[in-house]
C-alpha cells in the first residue's frame, strides 16, 4: 500500500507565497510522474502542475510564471512552491503520484488534500 501526505495549505493574502509538499510512503519500487491538481466545489478537479522523474514540469496556463513545482526523488516527496498568488487559486489541492509498485505495476495514488485560500 502507497500513501500520500500533503501539508501546507493555509490562508494567505493575495500578492503572497505559500510552500505545499506532499511526501509518498509506503511499498514503492519506484514513481513516474507527480503531480498536483485542485478542486474547488462544483467543478472538476484541474491539472495545476506535473513534473516527471527526471525533473521536467509542466503548468497549467494560468499558474505558468507564478507556480513552481519539484520533486526530491530521495525523499519521494514533491513541492508546489506558490507565488504572487490570486483569490482565483483558493482550492483544495491535491497531490497524485504514479507509483511503481513493483517491476511491472504502476498505479495512480492521490492524497488526502489540503485546503488553500487565498484573501482579498
Amino acid at each position: 500500500q502507497v500513501q500520500l501526505v500533503e501539508s501546507g495549505g493555509v490562508l494567505v493574502q493575495t500578492g503572497g507565497s505559500l510552500r505545499l509538499s506532499c511526501a509518498a510512503s509506503g511499498s514503492i519500487f519506484s514513481i513516474n510522474a507527480m503531480g498536483w491538481y485542485r478542486q474547488t466545489p462544483g467543478k472538476q478537479r484541474e491539472l495545476v502542475a506535473t513534473v516527471t522523474s527526471t525533473g521536467s514540469a509542466n503548468y497549467t496556463d494560468s499558474v505558468r510564471g507564478r507556480f513552481t513545482i519539484s520533486r526530491d526523488n530521495a525523499k519521494n516527496t514533491v513541492y508546489l512552491q506558490m507565488n504572487s498568488m490570486k483569490p482565483e487559486d483558493t482550492a483544495v489541492y491535491y497531490c497524485n503520484a504514479a507509483v511503481r509498485t513493483t517491476y511491472y505495476y504502476t498505479s495512480q495514488y492521490w492524497g488526502q488534500g489540503t485546503q488553500v485560500t487565498v484573501s482579498s
